[in-house]
């Protein structure tokens, strides 16, 4: 269980930071926008493992909700 949490709150450090960066708004609005994601919700139910998955593509499913409202994930 410990490690999980590890891997999320790195996770949500570089999801942050790639998202303050990519829309240049503070840290703290960052967090916000994060924090009130159905992304963010998703990444702390362990049961779905998307705190397996890599920062970059939890990062790509943020952007999709806020572009669009939700979260789109492409068919395989």
């Amino acid at each position: 269980m410990y490690v999980q949490n590890q891997l999320i709150e790195y996770m949500i450090q570089d999801i942050v930071d790639m998202l303050a960066t990519d829309q240049n708004i503070e840290y703290d609005e960052a967090m916000n926008k994060f924090y009130n994601s159905d992304v963010f919700e998703k990444l702390q139910d362990q049961e779905t493992g998307l705190y397996l998955e890599s920062s970059a593509y939890v990062y790509d499913l943020l952007k999709d909700e806020l572009n669009f409202g939700h979260i789109v994930q492409a068919e395989i």
